[in-house]
């Protein structure tokens, strides 16, 4: 019986009855590079990856062993070995177009490896630099000095003080004695041993002062005082404290005004040459 379709519109079942089953169709041969890929497929990426790795390292023989059949000669063995040097070449190219990193080098300076001598200082510097520490010191306020007694037994009344007026004729009027000038409150000596018969402000002018009687007929007289260090009766010797300078009664200023009397009182001479007799000479007078 005819049929109705066309060859190549028949049913499959009435054409594999009449033509037999079908056939596949013939394909052809896989190439050496598809035989590569088929074979890492197969057997893993990841033992791929390890060959590629050891043959890196040098040790190309037994990764390729792994990948491949057992057989050293057979075109994927050879194929994945072409592949992996080429891998090989391209990785040391890269390496080589990399500039290399400077790695900073310290080396010892000639000043740290060579120890310095040591320099020792001249004393001369050292002592130097130690003036130059020191702290400057406030001048020191004169000091009196102490009484030198003369073998007369005679001192001066203000040892080391300075004279600002002699004995003699003063802005028309006489000045009956000696003007001995210290700092305030400097003590006051008797100038030499005797009693005293007058303490306090017991004259007119004369400020506060101390009349002292030596016994031979001569009597000392110490002006302008502060205050008194002795009383009226008390026995003193030479260069013992009588009192303090001041500037009391007719005076311009702190200083000592003395005076000797000789036979008795009121009767003033010129204590200068009086003073130097006795081996106490009074410079300036």
């Amino acid at each position: 019986m005819q049929s109705n379709y066309p060859y190549d519109q028949q049913p499959e079942q009435e054409f594999h009855a009449q033509n037999g089953p079908e056939q596949p169709t013939p394909q052809a041969p896989l190439g050496v590079r598809d035989r590569v890929r088929s074979s890492l497929v197969g057997r893993g990426r990841v033992a791929a990856l390890a060959a590629v790795g050891l043959l890196g390292l040098g040790i190309a023989g037994g990764a390729v062993a792994t990948l491949g059949n057992d057989d050293s000669t057979s075109p994927t063995t050879i194929a994945v070995a072409d592949q992996q040097a080429r891998i090989d070449a391209a990785s040391r190219a890269d390496r080589a177009l990399r500039s290399p990193i400077a790695v900073p080098t310290v080396s010892p300076t000639t000043e740290a490896a060579t120890p310095k001598a040591e320099v020792k200082e001249p004393k001369s510097t050292k002592k130097a630099q130690a003036t130059k520490k020191a702290a400057p010191k406030a001048p020191a306020k004169p000091k009196p000095a102490g009484p030198s007694i003369s073998k007369a037994g005679w001192t001066s009344p203000m040892p080391g003080s300075e004279i600002t007026s002699c004995f003699g004729m003063r802005w028309g009027v006489p000045h009956q004695g000696i003007d001995f000038a210290m700092p305030e409150n400097t003590p006051e000596r008797a100038a030499a041993a005797g009693t005293v018969i007058a303490a306090g402000w017991a004259y007119t002018g004369y400020g506060i002062s101390v009349v002292i009687d030596h016994g031979d007929g001569y009597f000392t007289h110490y002006a302008h005082q502060n205050r008194t260090a002795v009383e009226v009766g008390q026995t003193v010797k030479a260069g013992q404290i009588i009192g303090y300078e001041g500037s009391t009664g007719d005076s311009t200023g702190p200083h000592l005004h003395f005076e000797v009397h000789q036979g008795a009182m009121w009767n003033q001479i010129d204590p200068a040459p009086f003073l130097k007799e006795k081996g106490v000479p009074i410079v300036g007078c």
